[in-house]
Parts: structure tokens; C-alpha cells; sequence
């Protein structure tokens, strides 16, 4: 570390805020198991309090309704997975950077299938909750992440393709092995995807696209 290098130290974390942040991430999981069974329509606040182990008025102190709970947690899905997108940068080796990628969405989906189908019963229904998180603000956030596979274009680091597909391919092809599970247990004969079927899987997504865009999958 340089010797001029100033060491910031966040404070202390005070208990009361650790016992919200456990709360509310209580809420949170026992939220997506609700809407992921029932969908927004068949879910209650009565119903998530009961699944939380919490009265219900513990549920409205953190959030005031149904809609916002909802909302909440289509925002902590739609952060996570723009967290592991956002991490990848012009100057990063694109084999190494979109393998990464794929694994980590794949490792999502696997760990997370129900926030993934929740996401997508939102999208398919119209969006309409997600109305304000999709503005002018996330357009221009995938612009940026547009404007970095143009980058890798440009510097003939990948084959010439257009960003917004294959951003798309990205998200959808990751997407799918949590969204239509039990399609894959049906033609595969599996009850369930196992970590190693979803490993295999991202395995195989890896080597298509990355060969799709010109590139050597890492470790071959």
C-alpha cells in the first residue's frame, strides 16, 4: 500500500440496523417463496408473514404494502445480476470476462431459480412493476454495456456482432435453466438439476458462445 494511502473504515454496524437488515431479508426470502408459488394476484401479506415466522405488522414496518414488498424484491434481483454484468470492463480479455459471466449467472440461477421465475412472470405479464426501475436511467446503463462489446468489436477482440443480441443471448440463455426447470427434468429424466448438470450446462453455453463470437473458451 502506498504510504500516503488513506484507509477508510466504515463505523460500526449498530445492532439495530443489523436486526433490520436481518428482518428484512427474511421478508425478502419468505416473499419469493409466496409469489414464486402463487404469483402476485395469489399472494398476501398475511400469507409472506407467515412464511417469515413475523407478525404482520413487523411486514408493514419495513414495507407498506404488497406492491411494495414486490417491488423490493424485483429490485434486489434485477441488482444482483447487474452487479456481476456491470464488472465487465473494455479492457478485460472477453474470453475470460464473458466465461466468468456465464458461470456466475449460471451459479445464480441455480442457487436462485424461484427469484429468476418471478422475474420472468413479471416481464411476460407486461412489466408493469418494473416501470419505473426500466427508465431513462437503466437505459442508459445498458448503453454502457452495449458501448463495451463495441469496444472489444472495434479492437477486433471479437467478431463483428451486434451487442444488444448478444446481451440478450446472455441473459436468456442463463435465464433459461432456472425459468423452465422442470422442462429440462422432463426431457432429461431428472427430478431435479443437480449443481453438476448446471455446471455442465454453463460448461456448454461457454463453448457456444464464445465460439459465436469468434473466441477460444478458456481452458481449451
Amino acid at each position: 500500500m502506498p504510504p500516503d494511502a488513506v484507509v477508510y473504515r466504515s463505523a460500526p454496524v449498530k445492532p439495530a440496523s443489523r436486526i433490520r437488515r436481518k428482518n428484512q431479508q427474511i421478508i425478502l426470502k419468505a416473499a419469493e417463496d409466496e409469489f414464486a408459488r402463487h404469483g402476485y394476484k395469489g399472494t398476501s401479506m398475511n400469507a409472506i408473514a407467515q412464511r417469515a415466522g413475523l407478525p404482520k405488522a413487523n411486514l408493514h414496518y419495513y414495507f407498506s404494502n404488497k406492491q411494495s414488498l414486490y417491488i423490493a424484491l424485483l429490485g434486489s434481483i434485477i441488482d444482483q445480476w447487474e452487479d456481476a454484468f456491470s464488472q465487465l470492463q473494455v479492457d478485460d480479455d472477453p474470453a475470460s470476462a464473458l466465461a466468468a459471466y456465464i458461470r456466475t449467472k449460471m451459479a445464480f440461477s441455480r442457487s436462485h431459480p424461484q427469484a429468476s421465475r418471478i422475474f420472468a412472470m413479471e416481464i411476460i405479464s407486461g412489466g408493469e412493476y418494473m416501470s419505473q426501475h426500466f427508465n431513462q436511467d437503466y437505459r442508459q446503463w445498458f448503453q454502457g454495456r452495449k458501448a463495451v462489446f463495441q469496444a472489444w468489436v472495434d479492437a477486433g477482440k471479437i467478431d463483428p456482432i451486434d451487442p444488444a443480441h448478444l446481451i440478450f443471448m446472455l441473459w436468456s440463455s442463463t435465464q433459461h435453466y432456472a425459468d423452465f426447470a422442470s422442462h429440462i427434468c422432463q426431457l432429461t429424466g431428472r427430478s431435479q438439476l443437480s449443481r453438476q448438470d448446471m455446471e455442465l450446462a454453463g460448461d456448454n453455453l461457454v463453448s457456444i458462445i464464445l465460439k459465436g463470437c469468434g473466441l477460444r473458451p478458456p481452458g481449451l
